[in-house]
């Protein structure tokens, strides 16, 4: 009788959750779904079936190629520098040389997480400036002027430009998480490591990485997902151009949905971004075998 009545009061406490999780993210996740098979806009009084004629249409869009593409260089330049070099920042502030400065350190790293996104696009748009911008300034200060360029202006270097905003935006929202998960572990491992002389880069691979694995799965799909969801920044900064060569989906979707008004295919966009970062989510879990007792 108790034990049902711990299972009844269990289940009571999940309720709210569930019903939550199921009208807000379950259950527009399975209209969206259902949109995608139809041709409409935002004030259609029907909907047209089309079957999987939206489907079809982007496989022969070269803007969603693009767009997935760019996504991609996202995804790939996050992880190396929001996980990669944000890993290899915290375990330098935590280590017994800086530790008295450390924290000035993690405010000034952090201090770009907590300003606005549309606040920064206005300053890295006075940094890529091609007249008077710093980038280019500073560029002709060191002797490579030649390098020069429209940096939001050029199809080669726009896209480029958007990730390297976001780059400095986003890494000390990840060092943080690791300097978390740094102090978590035991120091008798450490101290152990220099009774065995161990130098500071054979206790980062040999304790710190092993130790942070959890963490370093948690952050890669942090980055990942945020990488193919980006709309911020791109949409500020550049609008998805020139052209549509700084575009990613979530842009090409709202552009799709609200400015050309075909709410069919803007569905269809949004339910291939969501199967997209499920697979890659999938795959990391697998890959990392986190959560599994070794």
């Amino acid at each position: 009788m108790l034990q049902r009545k711990n299972k009844l009061i269990s289940i009571l406490f999940l309720l709210p959750g569930l019903l939550f999780v199921t009208i807000f993210v379950y259950l527009p996740l399975i209209q969206n779904f259902y949109n995608s098979f139809f041709d409409f806009s935002v004030f259609s009084t029907e909907k047209v079936f089309v079957g999987l004629e939206n489907f079809k249409a982007l496989l022969s869009d070269k803007v969603m190629v693009t767009s997935l593409l760019n996504n991609i260089k996202y995804a790939v330049i996050s992880v190396v520098l929001q996980v990669g070099f944000a890993l290899v920042l915290a375990y330098i502030l935590e280590d017994r040389v800086f530790r008295k400065i450390a924290p000035y350190f993690r405010v000034v790293y952090f201090m770009p997480v907590m300003i606005s996104v549309s606040v920064i696009a206005l300053l890295f748009g006075f940094i890529y400036n091609p007249q008077m911008g710093l980038l280019n300034e500073f560029l002709d200060l060191i002797g490579l002027g030649e390098l020069g360029k429209p940096w939001l202006g050029d199809s080669t270097s726009a896209i480029y430009a958007v990730i390297a905003m976001s780059q400095w935006q986003s890494i000390g929202f990840i060092m943080m998480l690791f300097v978390v998960a740094i102090q978590k572990i035991p120091n008798e491992l450490y101290e152990a490591a220099d009774i065995d002389g161990a130098g500071r880069i054979r206790k980062f691979f040999s304790i710190t990485v092993p130790q942070l694995k959890e963490a370093i799965f948690v952050n890669t799909l942090i980055t990942t997902t945020g990488a193919m969801l980006v709309f911020n920044e791109p949409y500020i900064l550049t609008g998805g151009g020139p052209g549509f060569s700084s575009m990613t989906m979530s842009v090409h979707m709202y552009q799709e949905g609200f400015v050309k008004d075909n709410m069919g295919l803007a569905s269809t966009v949004a339910f291939i971004i969501f199967l997209i970062t499920a697979v890659l989510a999938l795959i990391q879990i697998r890959l990392s075998g986190t959560g599994k007792d070794d």
